[in-house]
């Protein structure tokens, strides 16, 4: 198996929000939109947005989570100065401040926000490693 991610799937509550969210809010290019989904095309791998229940009956389980969802996204950048630009974009955008931005134990700088569905992003820089397809 090649190591990679495809596609990251969130289960939404109010799909038209979270589009408007993501295509509007933080400015991701809309590949595909559709009445119950919505696909982002992102720089190596693509985000789909579909509807909290259906995505749980699509894996046949039942939609009981509640609280932390045990995971998060992360968008790395070059800078402190973009991480602390793209935070404010978000907040901007309608984004939850869950932990503004700072230099973390680990010698980078990071912060978290949550989207319209309590999803967290990490917005972070690196000074020792590049994550992620690089730029163009």
């Amino acid at each position: 198996m090649n190591p990679r991610i495809s596609m990251i799937t969130l289960g939404v509550k109010n799909l038209e929000k979270s589009i408007e969210f993501y295509k509007e809010g933080l400015g991701f290019p809309v590949f595909q939109e559709q009445e119950a989904v919505a696909f982002f095309e992102l720089n190596g791998s693509w985000l789909g947005l579909y509807g909290i229940d259906a995505l749980a009956a699509d894996a046949n389980l039942t939609n009981d989570a509640s609280g932390f969802k045990g995971f998060s996204l992360a968008h790395n950048l070059a800078s402190i100065e973009e991480v602390d630009q793209l935070y404010a974009e978000a907040l901007n955008a309608g984004a939850q401040a869950v932990k503004h931005p700072e230099k973390v134990f680990w010698g980078g700088y990071s912060g978290y926000f949550s989207d319209p569905d309590g999803y967290l992003w990490e917005i972070a820089y690196n000074p020792y490693a590049w994550i992620g397809p690089k730029d163009e």
